[in-house]
């Protein structure tokens, strides 16, 4: 996981590559670990840095899907779940169980959502997190200390899993390099190349450190860049229409005092159509999300004031003491890729079924999906990839791969117990320069021991890649990353050999970025 050895690596090469795969978040990553692990030469690409875009910005949940169980797609929520079991073994530092309740204001929602979160349970067979059960007012109250009363006949509690998103992409990208893949953050495909016959045969790159244009040429062309697909798919063929329809959906951070508890709360029917949650996130309470259609894919889309006020107003129907517009720490927003249908308007209907199209040039693209299928989803498009351009045939390995920090005792390791196994070896960091063991900031757990690890191991190349994706500090309290991204800056320069002009530059660039995530 060094950058400089990572681009060489490239540079040197000669051998045409098995795979080229464009897109670091978790469906390009995820297509890496699996064709990597069979054996083969991958490259993977990301202009910018890894899970940049819909990737971290999750509800950060592993689950089967209650939305689709009501649109009853269960086909989609069985293969979610057994997706979930199969995560929370091979990844269970990063993946929890996590305990939900449906608050319900007469006795027919008791019944209803009762019997379908029955369903959810009986669909995940042996994958099971824990049975569900109705709660009465009485244990629904004492479970959520600060739910709405008024009209409360009960609940419904449930299990799902609960995990962080970009903890498991950083650990899936030494997944990949450990399973030998080449993997290159800020490397933005700006062609795809073509042989005499109009197929792809390999990319045109831009290595953003330098502005240097590499090409690199391979047997397969794989475009999994989520939201930005659609633009990929126009490199192979002008003519091709988008297969995409955009939706973006935001979360606000709020203190844990709003949700007192180590219960979830979900909200299964909102006035937009989707499911609402209030989740306990590392000592924060995540409220989210949004189904607003746009237009354009964006790197750092914004929120509308409309789905600020929508978020607030919900969480007042069911929150005692609702959180205000002041109480928010952090607002950020995803974008979603869901696969088209010609006969449905509205963003909240369409399916996260996946999708794969090979085009005329061999350009195999994969989208649509969820996080928690990522590893299906992958499997789907290396077979696909090793069928039509008869590779040779290697069986899918990572049903049963551990994922890089593995380990079932993290917890031992407290505020770093998200690192997993690589806990043990940032401490011998701090043990070394015990310096390393001060804390960036007073109201969250991070230490500089873990910008040093960011920097040296973890191909972090800026303020940003560390305070919004190595730790989550601007996605948990924009302000505090503003106050520590100089402390920040000086420890990755400190690594790097960058200069004072370097240091002030990202401080400036960081703090703008930050202020997105700030209301106005």
């Amino acid at each position: 996981m060094n950058r400089p050895e990572m681009l060489n690596r490239v540079k040197k090469r000669v051998k045409i590559w098995d795979f080229i795969i464009i897109g670091g978040g978790a469906t390009g990553v995820g297509c890496a670990v699996d064709a990597a692990s069979r054996g083969f030469d991958v490259l993977l690409l990301e202009q910018s840095d890894f899970g940049k875009g819909t990737s971290s910005r999750s509800t950060k949940l592993v689950h089967g899907g209650v939305r689709y169980l009501a649109q009853g797609n269960l086909a989609l929520v069985r293969e979610a779940l057994k997706e979930r079991g199969i995560l929370k073994k091979n990844a269970p530092h990063l993946v929890r169980i996590q305990s939900f309740i449906v608050p319900c204001y007469s006795l027919w929602q008791k019944f209803f959502y009762g019997a379908g979160l029955k369903t959810y349970n009986l669909l995940s067979g042996k994958y099971g997190f824990g049975k569900s059960r109705i709660l009465s007012k009485k244990e629904t109250i004492e479970s959520l200390p600060n739910i709405e009363r008024e009209n409360l006949h009960g609940g419904v509690l449930y299990f799902d899993g609960q995990f962080d998103d970009t903890r498991l992409l950083i650990d899936l990208v030494k997944t990949a390099a450990e399973q030998n893949a080449t993997v290159l953050n800020y490397a933005k495909v700006i062609e795809l190349t073509k042989n005499p016959d109009d197929k792809i045969d390999g990319v045109k790159f831009q290595d953003a450190e330098t502005g240097e244009e590499i090409t690199a040429k391979a047997k397969v062309v794989i475009n999994a860049t989520g939201a930005f697909c659609d633009k990929i798919r126009r490199m192979s063929d002008k003519t091709t229409k988008n297969i995409i329809a955009l939706s973006q959906g935001i979360h606000l951070v709020f203190d844990k005092k709003f949700l007192p508890s180590e219960n979830a709360v979900m909200i299964p029917k909102t006035s937009d159509g989707r499911v609402l949650f209030a989740i306990p996130w590392h000592s924060k309470t995540l409220i989210g999300t949004t189904d607003t259609p746009i237009e354009n894919p964006e790197l750092e889309p914004k929120p509308l004031e409309k789905e600020i006020e929508f978020i607030l107003e919900t969480a007042g129907k069911y929150l005692a003491k609702p959180p205000k517009r002041e109480n928010i720490l952090s607002i950020f927003v995803g974008i979603r890729p869901l696969v088209k249908s010609n006969h449905k308007r509205n963003t909240a209907a369409l399916s996260r079924d996946q999708t794969i199209e090979i085009d005329e040039s061999n350009l195999l693209t994969i989208t649509g999906g969820k996080w928690t299928t990522y590893r299906r989803m992958a499997e789907d498009a290396v077979n696909q990839a090793i069928e039509k351009n008869d590779l040779p045939q290697k069986n899918c390995v990572t049903k049963d791969l551990k994922i890089h920090g593995f380990g079932e005792d993290a917890e031992r390791f407290g505020d770093l117990a998200i690192y997993g196994a690589d806990a043990e070896k940032i401490r011998e960091l701090l043990k070394e320069t015990p310096s390393l063991a001060e804390k960036l900031h007073a109201g969250l757990p991070y230490c500089a021991a873990e910008i040093v690890w960011a920097a040296r191991f973890e191909m972090a190349q800026t303020v940003e890649d560390v305070l919004a994706r190595r730790t989550r500090t601007l996605f948990l309290d924009a302000r505090a990353a503003i106050e520590i991204a100089p402390r920040t800056a000086e420890i990755m320069a400190r690594e790097s050999g960058k200069d004072a002009v370097w240091i002030e530059r990202q401080v400036k660039e960081f703090t703008e970025l930050a202020k997105n995530y700030l209301l106005a």
